[in-house]
């Protein structure tokens, strides 16, 4: 019997199923392929879709913790005498278009944008500037991968910050401020939320002393952050169902005041309200704002809380959900507030109705705790990131989830922070008081925040001219007013940022002075290769059996530690790895460029450059580090054979023999342990600022640990630089 076998036409395509010749093929049409690709793609974004949802529904326990509690001491805050129903409609209205234009058009649709691949907050947009216009004032081991290059293509401005010393360090300056504020705001956030929600038992008990109510507060504060060691991820899972609770919760009772006090009050959406609020109250109604401004606190956690979540699921919590819900709630407040105007002092439990009272006290306390999540995180993402860029002194980083690498914990940051909130609370128990300071923060850092992110829009985004000049002039005029508004409560409370941001800044200023000026003097001091020569041409000094890292913080040249070390010690190993651990102004590092090898001229002496961005964790363990860089050492060495010189192929397999021989007889990590020496010929300020980075310098965690080195493994080389 004859078998036909049927030839596919042009337009099928065959598929193997089987993989051996007597298999018969399966045919699919292009169309069938076509189906396939659109199901997968749909189910990919599904997934996508699913994930975004989860992630949002994640972000309320995280990132707005802050911004959707505001209504808990936005009026108590505000020093209003007399008000009538006029001076409400104003400030409702104001409070509107500020959630409508600084929270939904700047925050949820700009500034989420400029992000530093995945990375958000001040530090992540000055080193955004850095990278793409090279604008900054670090040393070269910082520059960043991608760093722009083409003079042609720079605009003015970028011209303008490349020869101008004096305007990087004014710009560093700026990114340090708002860096320092948004800490400041990580204390502040906790001590007002919590301590707002808390009040809220002294009007059912007027028994309740206002003592007690610190206390309570002090005693809620210290539990949430011993639990800030468990990740973001765990604690916002836990924390989400609570703002879930509030956030719908809210609304729901400013719809019913709204019903039983004042059904018209979305007519003060219209912005005359406003215009007429200033024109009646003058400079009375300026002063207002110091209060108002506080309806849009936390919304900077929406950009610095990016590195934990991601633009898409920030956007839907926030548009759907957290602006939704105030823009309610302060409504029923306001039309609560119009029919009993002398209730202001209290103006978020008096507004409760009295059967839902207690559930709503329980709901508030409980999102209080997590509005303080919200800055904490925050805060952690802003050392991180300040740590990494030499900006602040070493502190341990722990990374707390294996899918997001921007979620970190530091127990010495959290534990300062824990002190710091306990004592604002204890120390300035008046609401008031903490909210004039809170005010100087927040309008800070949003002002901060747009002169950045002007900057990104020319420099960088090329944004057209009529576009800049429109949402620079609206929100630096809008945010300008609130923070000269804030500045006259200076002597009520607005000090106490400026005197957390002094020393936050003086401590990012010291460590930044005293790693250049150790820069500086090693560049200057540097060991070439060719010295390198001279001092192993000496026959006292030996090479000695195994493999040592030998830790640098140049790559133009080697250390004058290594020479200090080769005179002293006589000996260096027969297979010497000069170690650089570059971090870069970029988040994360890709893993096929984390290890750069360079052969030098000497035997058995190579140069391993590692890359890291500042939002990578640097927790290789000690093998596994070794192994990493022996692996890449041996590609090298391959790499650059020839293979029809046999000499060239028996260099490689004696070079390739040493290193294991090296590593058996053992691994060894030198680092320096270097000093200022600080002589009578030093000027007053170095004397002090060199002396104060030398305190912290000896009290701060060493680079090694990070790289999970065994202390066994370990030695420091003591030597002193003259300042």
């Amino acid at each position: 019997m004859e078998n036909h076998v049927q030839h596919p036409s042009s337009n099928d395509v065959v598929v193997n199923v089987n993989g051996d010749s007597d298999s018969e093929a399966r045919r699919l049409h292009p169309t069938d392929h076509a189906f396939s690709s659109q199901q997968q793609q749909q189910r990919q974004e599904g997934n996508e879709r699913r994930e975004s949802l989860v992630l949002a529904y994640k972000t309320l326990g995280v990132v707005f913790g802050g911004l959707v509690t505001s209504p808990l001491y936005v009026y108590p805050s505000m020093p209003l005498k007399s008000p009538t129903e006029d001076d409400y409609l104003g400030i409702y209205s104001i409070m509107f278009w500020t959630l409508t234009l600084i929270g939904v058009v700047k925050y949820a649709n700009v500034a989420i944008r400029a992000d530093d691949h995945g990375e958000g907050g001040t530090f992540a947009l000055y080193s955004l500037l850095c990278r793409h216009v090279n604008i900054g004032i670090l040393p070269p081991k910082h520059v960043g991968l991608n760093t722009t290059k083409d003079v042609q293509k720079r605009t003015l401005l970028a011209k303008f910050f490349q020869t101008s010393l004096v305007a990087r360090r004014l710009l560093l300056f700026v990114a340090m401020l708002g860096t320092c504020m948004l800490i400041g705001d990580g204390i502040l956030t906790p001590a007002i939320s919590v301590l707002s929600a808390m009040d809220g038992l002294r009007a059912p008990f007027p028994s309740v002393s206002k003592s007690l109510v610190e206390a309570l507060s002090a005693v809620v504060l210290i539990v949430l952050f011993l639990l800030q060691k468990f990740g973001t991820s765990r604690v916002s899972f836990l924390f989400s169902p609570i703002m879930g609770s509030w956030t719908l919760s809210t609304p729901l009772v400013g719809v019913y005041s709204i019903i039983h006090h004042y059904p018209s009050i979305f007519k003060a959406l219209s912005p005359h309200y406003i215009f007429h609020f200033f024109w009646r109250n003058g400079k009375s109604g300026w002063l207002l704002l110091g209060g108002t401004v506080l309806c849009i606190t936390g919304s900077e956690a929406m950009f610095a809380d990016l590195g934990h979540f991601n633009p898409k699921s920030i956007q839907i919590a926030f548009l759907f959900t957290i602006y939704p819900s105030l823009v309610l709630t302060y409504a029923g407040q306001t039309a609560y507030l119009i029919k009993h105007p002398n209730d202001h002092d209290d103006g978020f439990y008096k507004f409760i109705p009295t059967s839902v009272y207690w559930p709503i006290f329980v709901i508030a306390t409980s999102a209080a705790v997590v509005a303080s999540q919200s800055l904490i995180s925050a805060t952690f993402s802003v050392i991180k990131q300040s740590v990494v860029l030499d900006y602040f002194p070493r502190v341990k980083v722990v990374h707390t989830s294996k899918s997001k690498e921007g979620e970190v914990y530091s127990p010495e940051v959290n534990y300062i922070l824990m002190v710091l909130c306990v004592a604002v609370i204890l120390i300035f128990g008046d609401g008031k008081d903490i909210g004039n300071a809170f005010g100087v923060v927040v309008s800070l850092v949003m002002l901060i925040t747009t002169i950045l992110l002007t900057l990104v829009m020319i420099m960088i985004w090329r944004t057209p001219a009529v576009l800049v000049c429109l949402y620079f002039v609206v929100f630096f005029v809008m945010e300008g007013i609130y923070v000269s508004a804030v500045f006259t409560k200076f002597a009520e409370g607005g000090w106490i940022p400026f005197a957390i941001s002094f020393i936050l800044a003086f401590i990012m200023f010291g460590w930044f002075y005293g790693r250049q000026k150790k820069t500086d003097y090693e560049l200057t001091h540097k060991i070439t290769f060719e010295r390198l020569e001279e001092l192993l041409a000496d026959r006292s000094v030996n090479r000695v059996p195994g493999l040592c890292f030998f830790y640098t913080n140049i790559q133009d040249g080697l250390t004058p530690i290594l020479g200090h070390y080769i005179k002293n010690m006589k000996s260096l190993h027969k297979v010497t790895v000069f170690t650089t651990l570059k971090y870069l102004l970029v988040p994360k590092v890709a893993p096929q460029d984390r290890i750069v090898i360079k052969k030098s001229n000497l035997k058995g002496v190579y140069c391993c450059m590692i890359q890291y961005g500042y939002a990578d964790a640097l927790n290789l363990e000690g093998d596994h580090f070794v192994d990493q860089v022996i692996s890449s050492l041996e590609k090298h060495i391959q790499k650059h054979q020839s293979p029809e010189n046999l000499s060239d192929s028996e260099e490689t397999e004696e070079e390739t023999s040493n290193l294991e021989e090296a590593r058996v007889a053992g691994v060894v990590h030198v680092r320096g342990k270097t000093r200022f020496y600080i002589g009578q010929n030093c000027s007053w300020f170095d004397k002090f600022v060199l002396s104060f980075y030398e305190v912290m310098h000896n009290n701060c965690r060493s680079g090694l640990p990070a790289l999970g080195i065994p202390p066994q493994q370990r030695i420091e080389v003591g030597m002193l630089y003259e300042a």
